[in-house]
């Protein structure tokens, strides 16, 4: 079995991608093949709204990475993301790999649970906006939503790695993978 976890982090070992880690890690545990992809080593360009695909049926843009986010959606079991929050909304990063899935096959996680992970600077930041535009991109792919302890994990993190001091969020983080692997097991 096998999990695709992105982290949207334009910040390499920012709080996002170590909340990822730890939802990750009940995957590890059980022994499924882990495939993350760190948008902040990634080079995904934005759409350009051409709508090439529609009649080609792929993306016109061949000269970056999302061919690879396209290989790994289809060869996935379930799908995590980890999203910090800007100006109340996903990245920039995490949006450009948005708009780009509309050239793949239509729902290209279908059936695959996903769970999602925002991390904001404030309480009131928009983390739970970002869980929204997460378990939105999961519905319109066909992919369904599995919750966390809510809806899926919020966090309150301002400097990079100020979350690993968080044992709290490190530990829903692990909740919510396991909630994706209890689902799993249960259907599979």
């Amino acid at each position: 079995m096998r999990i695709l976890g992105i982290s949207s982090t334009p910040r390499r070992g920012g709080n996002s991608e170590i909340l990822l880690d730890a939802a990750l890690h009940p995957f590890r545990e059980a022994g499924w093949d882990v495939t993350r992809i760190l948008l902040s080593e990634a080079h995904i360009l934005p759409c350009t709204g051409c709508e090439t695909c529609l009649t080609h049926k792929a993306c016109h843009i061949r000269d970056d990475d999302m061919a690879d986010i396209y290989a790994a959606y289809k060869a996935c079991d379930a799908i995590l993301i980890a999203a910090p929050t800007y100006w109340r909304n996903v990245p920039a990063q995490l949006k450009a790999v948005f708009d780009r899935t509309h050239a793949a096959e239509p729902r290209p996680l279908a059936g695959k649970p996903g769970g999602a992970i925002a991390v904001g600077r404030g309480s009131g930041a928009g983390q739970s906006i970002v869980l929204n535009v997460i378990h939105n991109f999961y519905l319109s792919c066909g992919a369904f939503c599995v919750p966390g302890e809510l809806n899926g994990v919020t966090a309150v993190a301002d400097k990079p790695g100020d979350i690993a001091q968080q044992p709290r969020r490190l530990m829903q983080a692990a909740q919510l993978g396991q909630n994706i692997l209890a689902h799993i097991s249960r259907y599979h």
